[in-house]
């Protein structure tokens, strides 16, 4: 996202937005101007969160961050060993992620204390572990660990899988950990989680380029109210496309909305 569209953004959320997630189906820590948009956000007076996997983190990003006012990071970690860790994130380095903490520890705690700086507790660092097959083994270790790492909150996730229908290789042995269900038909469906969705009314989602989306399962784009760059937020927050969205998810009846955990 370029400076231009954040700065459109922010005009438009400051004084009536509490929280905004510096991430969505990407990467953020390759954007460049990342640290300068949480820092005007923080200004604002607006909670920043970023998710990451870690694996652009740098010393100096990781100091950058911090002296933003970032309030929250959450740093994705499934596994212990390098077998366990790419069983899910392919081709990704456990020991960058590691060393990430390591760089984001350092900087909080050393930024804390410095005169030249106003930071208190911030930013929490989480450690975040999808609940998989392969590190199912690990997560009393995680448990363990998890503050010697450098984290200051471990949270355990679900994981969304894909081709889950006859199983899936990565399922939780445990199906209380799994989203899926085996059903008499003997196929997996998604666990039911009740109707009705409270994000659809109280936020959206806002892709690079300027789209507005509903939420975060839009990930292709399929529902999109409109353009941030050609009409205002508050407009399309309340056109004609988002209130026939959310009439529809009150029942479930996107296709995204009947794979959404909530």
């Amino acid at each position: 996202m370029s400076l231009d569209t954040w700065h459109r953004i922010l005009a438009e959320i400051r004084d009536t937005t509490l929280v905004v997630q510096f991430y969505f189906q990407g990467e953020p820590l390759l954007n460049k101007d990342l640290p300068q948009m949480i820092k005007e956000a923080h200004e604002a007076g607006l909670y920043t969160i970023v998710s990451t996997n870690a694996q652009a983190m740098t010393e100096q990003m990781a100091e950058d961050l911090v002296t933003a006012g970032l309030d929250r990071i959450i740093v994705s970690m499934d596994g212990l060993s390098e077998a366990s860790y790419n069983a899910y994130r392919i081709g990704g380095s456990l020991e960058k992620t590691k060393e990430a903490l390591r760089f984001l520890r350092k900087a909080k705690n050393e930024l804390s204390s410095s005169r030249h700086h106003v930071i208190t507790s911030s930013p929490i660092i989480e450690l975040q572990c999808l609940r998989l097959r392969s590190n199912e083994h690990e997560w009393a270790q995680f448990k363990r660990q998890y503050k010697t790492l450098g984290a200051d909150r471990l949270v355990f996730k679900t994981a969304q899988l894909y081709d889950y229908t006859h199983g899936h290789p990565l399922m939780p042995s445990d199906k209380r950990y799994s989203r899926y269900v085996l059903g008499k038909d003997g196929v997996y469906h998604r666990k039911k989680v009740g109707k009705g969705c409270f994000r659809v009314w109280s936020g959206v989602v806002i892709t690079t380029n300027g789209e507005v989306l509903p939420c975060c399962y839009d990930k292709a784009h399929a529902h999109a109210y409109g353009n941030i760059m050609v009409s205002s937020l508050k407009d399309l927050f309340g056109n004609e496309k988002a209130t026939t969205f959310r009439k529809a998810a009150l029942n479930e009846q996107p296709q995204i909305c009947q794979e959404c955990w909530k």
